[in-house]
Formats: structure tokens, C-alpha cells, sequence
């Protein structure tokens, strides 16, 4: 006999990031609200009093019973911290689903991402979904969107693509990255000297490729990880695109610019509807997605592709996500197939 919500055990190792925290009001305001919780964290961060389930609830230190009798562990912190807690969760037995982008492209884990094996029409390199693989991997919003549009684009010979994402703050750092870009924001408008504990570098009315030498933030890390979900989501007779990830001064959501070289004789309604079949949300022509728009949201907006006058089947495609909630939402979903 299947053993009923309210006794399964669910573990948030990273609760006090800000995807955490939404992962937590997700599965809260859905079937999963009676549910054990349990909410672990970094030990600079433990002791923060928080609710869980509308009670009290305090984060703990990752200690060795942290993951005992665990049903599910949701890895949402930092791929270091995911990392060292590892293989004390997979002890625990528990389904691990991380949404760190430590694990993406291991070969004990397996990407998943709604309806995407279909969409794909071939199973994943790592096999097709099984919910007893030592780690499911849910990736980011700025990997879900390049990865679905190459599905799109594929019947229509792809042959290049080409990505930038725009990463904010909250992606890059955490509460602690929006904090700093705020004041460095009010710093800088206000002619004071710039706090620059986080990035170590001037952040806030500036777009970079890196952070200072300082910062334990790397942009370039951050870019590998994306890579690896992108490349962990595609089959493969699909090649992985050329990213590139810039930080941009705002404070959330996820944006993308994606340039493809396809069959001349294609058509922008066309790839709207491929697009539009594969999981996106096209937007109309005088309202293109940005990452106010897309705040809160678990779709994936993207705007009408534009053909580039400079050479046949050459198109672009502007797409925005909300980068805490979409991924939450998805890991919300994966947990509710594990249940099936």
C-alpha cells in the first residue's frame, strides 16, 4: 500500500536560497502541503526561523541524520553545497532531484523537464525517464528554454544556434546578489563609495562577462553549468548550441537571445507554431517577454522570431523566464510523477 502524503518525508537541502523558498510555497500550496517537511541548509545560514506547512519551522545544519527516513530531497542551494551533501542523501534512500546544476550531465543522472522526452521524439542519451535513477536533474529556466527551441528548429534543418543568456542577480548570487545591486543602485545614485563584498565588481548600471577576482561568484562556472544542461537535455542529432551568459543589473528572471541558421524556405508563422508546440507561450508582435513579464509565471514567453535580413534562414528569438519559479514548478511536477 502506497505510503500516504502526510507521512512522507521531504527534504529542502539549500531552504533559505531563494529558490528554497519557492520550491517550498509551491509544494505547500499543492498536494504535498501535508507533508514532513524538513529544511536543511549551509551552516553560515542555519538557525533562520522560517514556517513550513503553517508552522514554525527552523533551518538546520546538515547533520547525519538530516536525511533520514527522506522521501524526496530537493538539492536547491549552491552546486558546492550539493555536492558535499551528496552521498549522505543518496544513504537516506530518498529520491534526489537537484536543482543546483551540480549533477546535470553526470552519468548517474538523469535531466527531466515536462513532456520533453516526447517533444525530443528520441530517448534521452541517459536512458528514458526512471523514477529510481540516483539523481533527477531539473535544469534552469535558461536551459529549458535554448533546449526546447532547438526542438523547435529542428524540423527545419538546423544547422546553427547560437544563445545568450542574461543572467540577474538573484541567479548569480542569491538574496545575497540582490541585496548588493541594490545598494550599490542607491550607492552610486547618491554619489557614496560602493560596497562590493558580493561581486567585487560594480554590478549595478553595468553589464559584465565576469565578476571580480574577489568573488566566490563565477559567471564562467555558472556558463559551464549551463552547458551541461543544455548538452544533458538534447538528443543526439542535435548539437549543442554556442552559449555565451552575461550578467545584467536587474534583480530576477532569466532572459535569452538566440540566433539560428535554418532551411531558407522557412516561415516566421511556421517556427511560431513549432515553437509554440514545443512548450512556448509567443507572445504578440508589440508586447515582446522581458523578465517583468515573465515574473511569477511558469511559462516560457517568447516573442515573434524575426528573420535576419543579412542572409537567408538566418532568425532570431527573444525569450524570457522567471528563473526561480519555472524550475520550481517543474520540480513540483517531477514530484508529483514520483508519486504515480
Amino acid at each position: 500500500m502506497a505510503t500516504p502524503l502526510e507521512s512522507r518525508r521531504i527534504v529542502i537541502a539549500g531552504a533559505s536560497s531563494l529558490l528554497g523558498a519557492e520550491l517550498k510555497t509551491l509544494l505547500e500550496e499543492g498536494r504535498f502541503a501535508a507533508s514532513d517537511f524538513r529544511l536543511v541548509d549551509e551552516e553560515a545560514v542555519a538557525a533562520i526561523l522560517t514556517e513550513a506547512a503553517g508552522e514554525p519551522a527552523v533551518i538546520l545544519p546538515v547533520e547525519e541524520d538530516s536525511f533520514n527516513k527522506a522521501w524526496i530531497v530537493f538539492f536547491t542551494g549552491s552546486p558546492a553545497f550539493s555536492q558535499r551533501n551528496y552521498a549522505l542523501a543518496k544513504k537516506s534512500g530518498a529520491h534526489i532531484v537537484d536543482l543546483s546544476g551540480e549533477f546535470a550531465g553526470h552519468a548517474e543522472a538523469h535531466i527531466w523537464l515536462p513532456n520533453f522526452d516526447d517533444l525530443a521524439g528520441t530517448p534521452f542519451k541517459k536512458g528514458a525517464f526512471n523514477k529510481d535513477a540516483s539523481i533527477l536533474v531539473v535544469p534552469s529556466a535558461a536551459a529549458e528554454i535554448i533546449a526546447r527551441l532547438a526542438i523547435a528548429l529542428r524540423p527545419f534543418a538546423l544547422s546553427e544556434l547560437t544563445a545568450v543568456t542574461f543572467q540577474s542577480a538573484s541567479s548569480s548570487a542569491g538574496k545575497s546578489g540582490v541585496q548588493e545591486l541594490e545598494s550599490q543602485t542607491g550607492q552610486l545614485l547618491s554619489f557614496q563609495p560602493l560596497g562590493k563584498e558580493v561581486f567585487d565588481a560594480q554590478v549595478a548600471f553595468a553589464m559584465l562577462d565576469r565578476f571580480g577576482a574577489a568573488s566566490r561568484h563565477n559567471l564562467q562556472t555558472s556558463l559551464d553549468i549551463l552547458r551541461r544542461e543544455v548538452h544533458s537535455c538534447l538528443p543526439d542529432d542535435i548539437r549543442t548550441p554556442a552559449l555565451q551568459l552575461l550578467h545584467v543589473p536587474v534583480y530576477y528572471g532569466t532572459t535569452v537571445t538566440a540566433c539560428a541558421q535554418i532551411e531558407a524556405s522557412a516561415d516566421a508563422a511556421a517556427l511560431a507554431k513549432s515553437c509554440a508546440s514545443t512548450g512556448f507561450s509567443i507572445t504578440a508582435e508589440d508586447a515582446a517577454p522581458d523578465n517583468i513579464s515573465s515574473a511569477g509565471e511558469t511559462s516560457l514567453q517568447l516573442a515573434p522570431p524575426r528573420p535576419d535580413p543579412s542572409s537567408p534562414g538566418k532568425w532570431w528569438f527573444w525569450a524570457a523566464a522567471d528563473n526561480l519559479r519555472l524550475p520550481a514548478a517543474n520540480a513540483l511536477k517531477l514530484a508529483e510523477r514520483l508519486l504515480e
